[in-house]
């Protein structure tokens, strides 16, 4: 069961705008020291939306080459086009990733019965694991409780990764789905809250740079330990929101470059390197969360 603490990794990229293949190795070693649960790559945080599918799949390939098995990867499947999330799931398949997440396609504004034949579509053609993602905020698109519990139905659909913050949603809809059906929050804020009401676990941006305190966090939200989990998560809770003073990923990638977890805070255009006015305050950030 793929539970507990699930970083979002970030991808560390070369001046030129390559990967920068050595940062990415230590990224991996890390994260197996701190007893990351699995390592989603590609995602959102990942700035999927900028590569190419034979890249796609060449960095997945790197990562499960470099991972050997000790940890496992869930990759970015998600698109705006259907066509286009078909053929990267199938390829992924077959490199034996765990799972695949798939954001809600943007910019299309599709309506909740083109979501549901999306997906339904993807699942037909493709065996891949998938988890559902749901951050209207980045979209454009809000996938409703009513579509989440019709696609849980189908069997590829394994979990959601909820990244709206709505507490409620998870709520309501966990009566309505099967008990082996994994709800993930995607924010890091209220994923601790998540976890004690009932989450699975948590897709994390703050997992970065904060590794073994989100999976010490994420073992006592899951084992029902409110009083451990909320003094770690206090220590984290400037973290989680300043990670987000400008678009994601590009605060992490400056934090991770701080903490010297990659060589540079490179971005692929259009996101450019972090303003020099948030600097100290996302160092502080950093700070507070050394103890926790």
């Amino acid at each position: 069961m793929l539970t507990g603490n699930i970083v979002a990794l970030i991808t560390p990229m070369l001046d030129n705008g390559d990967v920068d293949l050595c940062s990415l190795q230590g990224l991996v070693e890390y994260h197996i020291q701190s007893n990351t649960t699995a390592l989603a790559v590609l995602g959102t945080t990942g700035e999927s939306c900028t590569f190419e599918q034979d890249e796609h799949v060449e960095v997945i390939k790197k990562v499960l080459e470099i991972a050997q098995g000790r940890i496992a990867i869930i990759a970015g499947t998600g698109s705006n086009s259907t066509r286009h999330a078909i053929q990267i799931s199938q390829k992924l398949h077959k490199l034996g990733v765990a799972a695949g997440l798939s954001v809600t396609p943007y910019y299309n504004k599709p309506t909740q019965e083109g979501l549901y034949q999306h997906y339904k579509a993807i699942t037909e053609a493709c065996d891949l694991p998938q988890i559902l993602y749901n951050v209207p905020s980045r979209t454009g698109c809000d996938m409703s409780d009513e579509i989440v519990v019709r696609l849980a139905e189908l069997n590829a659909i394994i979990g959601i990764k909820d990244a709206t913050g709505d507490l409620t949603r998870l709520t309501r809809l966990k009566p309505f789905l099967p008990d082996d059906f994994l709800l993930y929050s995607g924010d890091d804020a209220t994923g601790c809250e998540f976890m004690l009401q009932g989450g699975s676990g948590v897709i994390s941006v703050t997992s970065n740079v904060a590794a073994d305190a989100m999976s010490r966090m994420c073992t006592f939200a899951l084992a029902g330990q409110r009083e451990q989990a909320t003094e770690i998560n206090n220590k984290l809770m400037r973290l989680h929101q300043d990670l987000f003073v400008e678009a994601n990923p590009i605060p992490v990638k400056w934090a991770c470059k701080e903490l010297s977890l990659t060589a540079t805070a490179n971005l692929r255009l259009p996101l450019i390197a972090l303003d020099q006015q948030y600097h100290a305050q996302v160092s502080a950030a950093l700070a507070l969360a050394v103890d926790a």
